[in-house]
């Protein structure tokens, strides 16, 4: 996962989401035929349910194809993890690896 992208801030409304979690979100953009998709899907899920106020939002990459082009995002699935102010902390484009879901949650709750 790698970070710094401006920091652009996101807010539930954005991408259709209730609420974000308390202290972080990963934001997962995926597609309905996309086998590292549902890998990424179980992961996050997974990650979130180990770490009190963190939520997950799944995005349909084809309804959202302008959210998508104004974050860059060329690819799915991708994952944006965000600190409790919305704001993209680490992103990444594949299947990510728990182990560094964990250590940008981490980088996210510590941000302030």
């Amino acid at each position: 996962m790698t970070g710094d992208y401006g920091s652009p801030v996101l807010h539930p409304d954005d991408l259709g989401a209730a609420e974000f979690g308390e202290r972080a979100t990963l934001v997962q953009f995926s597609s309905a035929f996309c086998q590292p998709c549902r890998a990424t899907r179980r992961i996050l899920a997974d990650v979130g349910s180990m770490v009190g106020g963190v939520a997950h939002v799944e995005i349909d990459a084809e309804s959202h194809l302008e959210l998508m082009r104004g974050l860059d995002i060329e690819r799915t699935p991708t994952v944006l993890v965000l600190d409790s102010r919305g704001r993209i902390v680490r992103r990444a484009s594949g299947q990510p690896r728990k182990a560094d879901v964990i250590a940008a949650l981490g980088e996210a709750i510590g941000a302030r």
